[in-house]
């Protein structure tokens, strides 16, 4: 099983034991406040089971009804999360301000505290392995998640800080604006998340300086005259070339197709990381300017 399949299990299982521990604290408490971040967790747990099923299903090979393959649930997953993690963000914004109009007091308040130090723990030991494993493996869907669950941990640390701030200085209004400013947060760190997602599925061209390897490469064949109508993509781990190579029309087939390979090769070597998929057409002159 792939690493970052792994990684997804984990994250569900993480979350299902948040999710077991907020839910029975906050319900023998009555606090609302702990059965809020258990929903928050729950969601989590949803989440992280749908990007399992993301991979598992993206890393499938192509078939006659998905010719190219299925990489493009990665930048889906990733938009979807990143969405959930804007609606969490919009809600703890509603709660903060409806707090804060209410002045609604805190109750348990030390019982809170200790489920959010636990949950603070737990929380922070699964970030530092999603990011381990994002960084590794380059993975969109493990980079999500790993946003999300830091997302979560900024919102326990925040709520820690405002109910240990509120039991030295009696002040409730400390928890609304605490609120006020994680909501913010959040919605800021996933409109990028967003974006890539949405440009991946857009079918947007690699970044300048990916091209730019691509072009060194091809200026660096001395076996082609010019080429043209290179076009880029990706999805997911996945990146796909397309290229026009010219070849002088004393080049015979058999020798303009080792020139291709090579050139291919080239191209996988330029990203080691990921898996290129090259699309090669052999000109015998520059028909770039029409037919």
């Amino acid at each position: 099983m792939r690493i970052e399949k792994k990684a997804t299990l984990i994250s569900t299982f993480v979350a299902l034991v948040l999710v077991t521990f907020k839910l029975t604290v906050g319900m023998i408490s009555g606090s609302v406040a702990v059965l809020a971040s258990a929903v928050d967790s729950l969601l989590d747990m949803v989440v992280s089971a749908f990007n399992y099923f993301a991979l598992h299903n993206a890393e499938k090979e192509p078939d006659e009804r998905f010719n190219f393959g299925r990489r493009k649930l990665e930048p889906l997953a990733a938009v979807i999360e990143g969405t959930i993690i804007s609606l969490s963000a919009l809600f703890i914004l509603y709660e903060a301000i409806s707090k804060m109009i209410h002045n609604e007091p805190l109750k348990h308040l030390t019982l809170s505290v200790w489920v959010m130090v636990g949950s603070m723990v737990i929380t922070a030991g699964l970030v530092f392995f999603l990011m381990i494993v994002a960084k590794k493996t380059g993975n969109m869907v493990i980079k999500a998640d790993a946003l999300h669950y830091q997302t979560d941990l900024l919102s326990n640390a925040a709520v820690l800080l405002s109910l240990l701030l509120i039991h030295l200085t009696g002040f409730s209004i400390i928890d609304p604006f605490m609120g006020i400013g994680i909501g913010a947060y959040m919605i800021y760190s996933a409109f990028p998340l967003i974006k890539e997602g949405i440009l991946m599925l857009l079918d947007v061209a690699l970044e300048p300086n990916d091209v730019a390897k691509i072009i060194t490469v091809l200026d660096n064949e001395n076996g082609i005259t010019s080429y043209h109508d290179l076009l880029t993509r990706h999805a997911g781990g996945d990146i796909y070339i397309t290229v026009h190579l010219v070849f002088s029309v004393s080049t015979s087939l058999f020798d303009a197709h080792l020139v291709g390979d090579k050139v291919e090769l080239a191209l996988k070597k330029c990203f080691p990381n990921n898996t290129v998929h090259p699309l090669i057409h052999l000109d015998p002159y520059d028909d770039s300017h029409g037919e």
